[in-house]
């Protein structure tokens, strides 16, 4: 099975939930893109028409890997388009606050799946269609990772376990699996040239890297002054991660609590294997329904009984208590807190095979669906395809 074989295989469509008006002071935009995330793209626009980021707000992020549409704000901004071979950005009227996630709803996914067998292709479509009553682990996905690099650790980690040079280390020097060849270069020389700062600064060229390293040079032991010097949205991103991965560790784990052996199905994502259930009976689809995981942050009051088990379980591999997830030395960072549904379920779902023309022989998937702001649909094409071959034969389900 293949998927993203071409970028409109997957596509991605914010449901906006705010009525633009024809006066306000932030220009409400509707930024349309394909092969771009969408931190690249508001750098891209910001440099367009010189504007500081701090007047962009959109209400997350979309994969790169895909066509989508989403929805950004510009404070005063200019009442005009973009086009680019990569993006375009349409204005589509104003508003009297800048747009965030509470002015969308959801995603409206349409998804094709390649390269697939008559028979597991039928499969997925028949477990498609039990998610919207038998709901979906609302993991966070690989795509939240990006930062993690090939070592496995995080940076958030280093940093809440105090470890400031290696927390910078890993954001300024480590290696991952999605870096472009200009960043790979950077990386490189940063990691032959550790502490040497100024041998560092001469062999690089003009960047947001070099600036960190020339602070280094004057500054040669305050890693945490460096690393205050990333981009927000960059530190925003890694302590997103790592406090996602925890989430997904105590999803896992209560999951596990809640299932008898045979109702759980382990799927490998990029940085943990985690727990699906299947074959739910009906008391559990209700207690399933009804859960909510807390936010392992410091400003989430610790959970207490069995999840405060769970949540100690978790944490005790990676040396932290629940107090200790706090962002400590930067006052524009933060674990978010609340909690998250444990289980979604999609809606408005549709699905059909057609023959593959890129695969001559073997069947397309291709499906439509929508899920709530902040679930991923790469979650769902795990739970229909990756764990089919562990579902029983009598049930089909994965």
């Amino acid at each position: 099975m293949k998927v993203k074989r071409e970028p409109e295989d997957f596509r991605v469509d914010e449901r906006i939930a705010v009525r633009p008006a024809e006066r306000g002071r932030y220009v409400l935009y509707r930024l349309s893109k394909r092969g771009l995330g969408t931190i690249e793209a508001v750098d891209l626009i910001c440099r367009r028409w010189n504007l500081a980021g701090r007047r962009v707000s959109y209400g997350g992020l979309k994969d790169r890997h895909a066509v989508t549409t989403q929805y950004l704000s510009i404070l005063e901004g200019p009442d005009r388009p973009i086009r680019e071979p990569s993006f375009e950005l349409e204005p589509v009227g104003r508003l009297d606050v800048p747009y965030g996630p509470q002015h969308f709803d959801g995603n409206r996914f349409g998804i094709v799946l390649r390269d697939m067998a008559e028979a597991d292709a039928a499969s997925a479509i028949d477990a498609l269609e039990r998610l919207p009553a038998d709901g979906l682990p609302n993991y966070f996905d690989d795509q939240r990772f990006g930062s993690v690099g090939f070592s496995g650790e995080f940076i958030g980690h280093a940093w809440l376990k105090g470890d400031h040079e290696r927390a910078l280390r890993l954001a300024l020097a480590e290696p991952t699996p999605f870096d472009r060849s200009g960043v790979k270069a950077q990386k490189a020389v940063v990691r032959r040239h550790w502490r040497d700062w100024a041998e560092a600064k001469a062999r690089l060229d003009r960047s947001s890297t070099r600036s960190i390293v020339t602070y280094l040079v004057d500054h040669p032991e305050d890693f945490r002054g460096a690393f205050a010097r990333l981009k927000r949205e960059l530190r925003t991103l890694y302590f997103s991660a790592f406090q996602s991965h925890l989430w997904n560790l105590l999803l896992s784990a209560w999951i596990d609590r809640m299932t008898r052996p045979d109702q759980r199905v382990p799927v490998d994502l990029k940085v943990a294997t985690l727990t699906f259930p299947r074959g739910l009976d009906e008391g559990q689809r209700e207690a399933f329904r009804a859960a909510a995981i807390p936010l392992p942050s410091a400003r989430t009051p610790e959970p207490a009984g069995s999840m405060g088990e769970l949540a100690r379980e978790v944490l005790t591999p990676f040396q932290l208590e629940w107090k200790d997830l706090r962002v400590r030395h930067l006052k524009d960072v933060f674990l978010s807190k609340g909690s998250r549904a444990a289980i979604v379920y999609p809606e408005d779902v549709r699905a059909a095979t057609e023959d593959d023309g890129l695969h001559p022989g073997r069947k397309a998937l291709r499906m439509g669906f929508s899920l709530g702001k902040g679930s991923y649909a790469t979650i769902l094409v795990k739970r229909i395809t990756g764990a089919a071959g562990a579902a029983s034969p009598t049930d089909g389900e994965p």
